[in-house]
């Protein structure tokens, strides 16, 4: 399918991963993005598996070693810093045999837009507002610039993902709420500072962490437990930042100081722990990869991963099959139920953030210094950090 013209909406993660291995199998992608500029704010993520190896066949994983961080320690304090539970993180790279690292969502997306930009045109300040097919393509039509036609469309727009509301129906119809919002910002010049070690305060449906970044920079993650999926638009920045305000009212520990620091911060990344379910995830010709088609949750870390899996198995169909349809097959049934085995693992595992009750609080911090135990903390993390799926080798 040599020559064949993709648009791919969204410059995260998944976007400029399909971006370069489309590129590599002969086929002609452009990028769209909605904001200005490349995004680089977000959240922390740890990355391994099959991920990182992808990452190394791309030859960026120095660049993604170098910007990221050996986190030492996973530290729980009470209201006054003392430690109340954790682990020795060493742990996750042990399990995952060495090849683990934990970086910042945006500077994993920056180096793989890097990697594709020379050789990609890159539309920003735009976006998706109608697709019509049009014979063996789609006619794009967008905000602002003039209509296009493309051979295929893919949406890598992440959970809020436009292409599927367009191509598939309303967001509703897929989104499974897991019953948390989860706040994010960087701040310059917090006093508090412990290299290398993610520290967390929890309170009765609320936990409040931090982790020191380089050049005197703190990043802050929130998780907060809401019985409904909140509406506030991250776009809202005042409605961001007075959501988050609310919540760390009353809290002990930093959390005041926390409150008044985020005045400071450029951005507030502010979105509900969901996941993105379908049967499938390709309709004519649209497409759907990353976040936008199996969201395991921002908070099961695997996000990105999964997204550079599902760009690199999309873009190797496509290359080598001789229809769309031959490929978008072969796409769903290699790893659809890989996704389906990863969502169901971070369903589990998103409530252990922000436990509803103080014995829940006491119970998950016990349970954190079980890990401290190298053998029984690798036979607990192991199945997780270990992606059980032999990936295709492609021409």
């Amino acid at each position: 399918m040599k020559g064949k013209s993709v648009l791919i909406s969204g410059v995260g993660i998944a976007g400029p991963a399909l971006a370069f291995w489309l590129d590599r199998h002969g086929l002609t992608p452009t990028l769209l993005e909605r904001a200005p500029a490349l995004r680089r704010g977000g959240y922390a993520i740890d990355f391994w598996g099959a991920g990182y190896d992808i990452a190394e066949q791309m030859g960026v994983l120095p660049d993604v070693l170098a910007a990221g961080y050996r986190v030492r320690e996973v530290r729980i304090v009470d209201n006054r810093g003392h430690r109340r539970g954790g682990f020795d993180a060493a742990v996750f790279s042990e399990a995952a045999f060495g090849r683990f690292t934990t970086i910042g969502r945006g500077e994993l997306g920056a180096i793989l837009f890097d990697a594709v930009k020379p050789r990609v045109e890159t539309l920003f300040g735009d976006s998706i507002s109608a697709l019509d097919p049009d014979g063996d393509g789609m006619l794009v039509r967008f905000e602002h610039a003039p209509p296009r036609r493309f051979d295929l469309v893919v949406g890598a727009d992440g959970l809020h993902s436009a292409v599927r509301r367009l191509a598939f129906g309303p967001e509703a119809r897929f989104e499974s709420y897991l019953g948390q919002t989860v706040a994010a910002f960087e701040v310059d010049g917090y006093p508090h500072r412990d290299e290398n070690a993610y520290v967390a305060y929890a309170s009765p449906g609320r936990q409040v962490a931090r982790f020191a970044l380089r050049g005197d920079r703190t990043l802050f993650l929130c998780v907060f437990a809401e019985g409904s999926a909140e509406t506030v638009d991250q776009r809202d920045q005042s409605a961001a930042r007075e959501f988050v305000r609310t919540r760390l009212s009353g809290l002990d520990w930093e959390c005041s100081e926390i409150a008044a620091a985020m005045e400071r911060s450029s951005e507030v990344y502010l979105d509900r722990v969901s996941q993105i379910r379908m049967e499938r995830w390709t309709k004519g010709r649209v497409a759907l990869v990353g976040d936008a088609a199996y969201a395991p949750s921002l908070l099961a870390g695997q996000g990105s991963a999964l997204g550079l899996i599902g760009a690199y198995v999309l873009a190797g169909e496509l290359g080598r099959a001789s229809s769309v349809q031959e490929a978008f097959t072969r796409y769903e049934s290699l790893l659809q139920p890989f996704m389906r085995d990863k969502q169901k693992a971070a369903q589990g595992f998103a409530g252990a953030f922000a436990p509803k009750t103080r014995f829940g609080i006491f119970f998950r911090n016990q349970v954190t210094k079980l890990f401290n135990a190298r053998r029984l903390a690798k036979l607990a993390f192991s199945r997780s950090l270990l992606d059980r799926i032999q990936l295709p080798r492609y021409a």
